[in-house]
């Protein structure tokens, strides 16, 4: 088992930044790649971006060039730079965990990101 916790999400205005955090604990070892996906009132949730335990990243056309992951050294963390942002970024932010078992992820509780002047 893992368990995510999220954090960093709030109302920021359009053009600002906000830092997303996700601490994975438990069975860590069994994580392979981390990232973050978000889901709008009415729409289906929708990956945002990954990274791999081996650092190889993937981005939504929408947030390439405002977005940026990383994970921690010890990587059982991921953060999500989000700048320049706007107000169609308005959504829950849910960190999520694939595991070396084929089909086993996990998902944190999500975090709300409102955009918005």
């Amino acid at each position: 088992q893992v368990q995510l916790v999220e954090s960093g999400g709030g109302l920021v205005q359009p053009g600002g930044s906000l830092r997303l955090s996700c601490a994975a604990s438990g069975s860590i070892f069994s994580i392979r790649a981390m990232g973050w996906y978000r889901q709008a009132p009415g729409k289906q949730r929708e990956l945002v971006a990954s990274i791999t335990n081996g650092g190889i990243t993937n981005y939504a056309d929408s947030v390439k060039g405002r977005f940026t992951i990383s994970r921690g050294n010890a990587k059982n963390t991921v953060d999500l730079q989000m700048n320049r942002l706007k107000p169609e970024d308005t959504a829950v932010y849910y960190c999520k965990t694939e595991t070396i078992v084929a089909g086993l992820n996990y998902w944190g509780q999500g975090t709300q990101v409102t955009v918005s002047s």
